[in-house]
């Protein structure tokens, strides 16, 4: 079962980014309550156009996402090296509350990030950890009978 962290208690800018194949939707919070959409791509340019945007703040910065694919890998390796607080949006949860919230299972970049800022004011996230940035990364090595293609059967067989 997942843990949620609790909502921020002082003032922070929170960022919730929709992330997708080539360019991520970000939705970004001041501490006021004004908001920001930025579109930016999904490459280290991007990245440091979304870190230059959300540090002129001069707040701490939290960053909630929904891990889609391995396109989100890049982004929070980038993000968690520029110190920002990261966290994990499950995709139900998303898909859930994108259904309570507007009553309809629409899905589009703008209205995902939304819902991804709603569930991160709410403390509806986890915490991020990468495997690869905290060195708990183990490498398995693959099973043998699927080691070729060779050695794959286009027939099933019993195992």
């Amino acid at each position: 079962m997942a843990t949620c962290h609790p909502p921020s208690s002082g003032p922070v800018v929170l960022v919730a980014i929709d992330i997708a194949k080539h360019r991520h939707q970000a939705l970004i919070e001041a501490p006021d309550g004004r908001r920001r959409s930025l579109a930016f791509a999904n490459s280290q340019r991007g990245f440091a156009e979304l870190v230059d945007e959300v540090k002129r703040h001069g707040h701490p910065i939290e960053v909630a996402f929904e891990a889609t694919g391995d396109y989100h890998r890049g982004l929070a390796w980038f993000l968690q090296k520029h110190g920002f607080r990261l966290y994990l949006v499950s995709s139900v949860a998303t898909a859930r509350t994108r259904e309570a919230l507007y009553n309809s299972w629409d899905k589009n970049d703008p209205r995902d990030a939304q819902v991804i800022l709603h569930l991160l004011k709410t403390g509806g996230t986890q915490t991020f950890h990468d495997p690869y940035v905290s060195g708990s990364y183990v490498w398995a090595p693959s099973i043998p009978q699927y080691a070729s293609p060779a050695s794959c059967s286009t027939r099933s067989r019993a195992f």
